[in-house]
């Protein structure tokens, strides 16, 4: 999709971060977006702050019902979509036996459910078009590097990375000519902790301490630039940090020869 300009985007967790950079890019673009996130206070006050045609719909991720209704809302408004961001997410730190069964549903409710509810309300129908179109599934490092202390999280994380694998496949064998791109962010300057802190239900949770130490924080402006380019080239993997490329190459092997378990942090 090498031309973007008066196409239609839906970036979903807009209201901040690598969302709303995605959204300031593409409107830069000249695309009309829809932006959504499940605080809608937050959100139109973001919509206010950006140049370009964008309509602000508050959605739960997490609620298919509330994802039906930002397809149509959509629609509604700019016509048929093209590009679509499934970005909303949430983390929660805390060894696997710790985390609460409810903690583990509302991670996995938002980080995975929430991107099928946006393949299901959104794909269809850029399929029925016949037309090119793109689908962006935010990840992380963390679904290809394990971490300590944040097991819910990478767990759903690698899910996200092998649902986007899958339905790049499934798209191919249904000859579409819609792609697909994960992006894997490493550290990323954003209020990404503070906002699922204050999201969960259960109240604030301490961050893990030196979880990305020895590594730099990028811009949310500059990972959001690196999906728009994968965006126009059909690229699948998006990767920020070039310094992770050994620890992957090292899990890679561990799995194949030396039965090693890689952690993403440089600790």
């Amino acid at each position: 999709m090498e031309d973007l300009h008066g196409r239609v985007a839906v970036v979903t967790g807009a209201a901040g971060g690598i969302g709303l950079a995605l959204v300031e890019q593409l409107a830069a673009e000249g695309m009309r977006v829809v932006m959504s996130d499940v605080d809608g206070e937050r959100l139109a006050a973001a919509a206010a702050t950006v140049e370009g045609e964008v309509e602000p719909v508050a959605a739960d991720v997490a609620r298919p019902q509330d994802v039906e209704t930002l397809a149509t809302r959509a629609a509604e408004r700019f016509g048929a979509v093209d590009v679509l961001c499934n970005n909303a997410g949430v983390t929660r730190p805390g060894p696997a036996w710790e985390l609460a069964l409810e903690e583990w549903q509302w991670l996995l409710s938002v980080n995975v459910l929430g991107v099928v509810h946006g393949i299901r309300a959104f794909v269809p129908t850029m399929l029925a078009r016949g037309e090119p179109g793109h689908v962006v599934n935010t990840a992380s490092i963390g679904g290809l590097l394990p971490y300590a202390g944040i097991a819910a999280y990478t767990a759903s994380k690698y899910a996200v990375v092998g649902l986007s694998e899958g339905l790049r496949l499934d798209l191919q064998a249904a000859g579409s000519p819609i792609g697909v791109s994960v992006l894997c962010p490493g550290p990323t300057e954003t209020d990404f902790r503070a906002h699922s802190r204050a999201l969960h239900p259960a109240g604030p949770a301490d961050d893990v301490e030196g979880e990305y130490d020895g590594v730099a924080r990028i811009s949310a402006t500059a990972a959001a630039a690196l999906v728009v380019d994968a965006i126009r080239t059909d690229r699948f993997w998006v990767l920020t940090h070039p310094s992770y490329r050994p620890a992957i190459e090292r899990r890679t092997r561990g799995i194949v020869e030396t039965d090693e378990v890689v952690a993403g942090d440089f600790r």
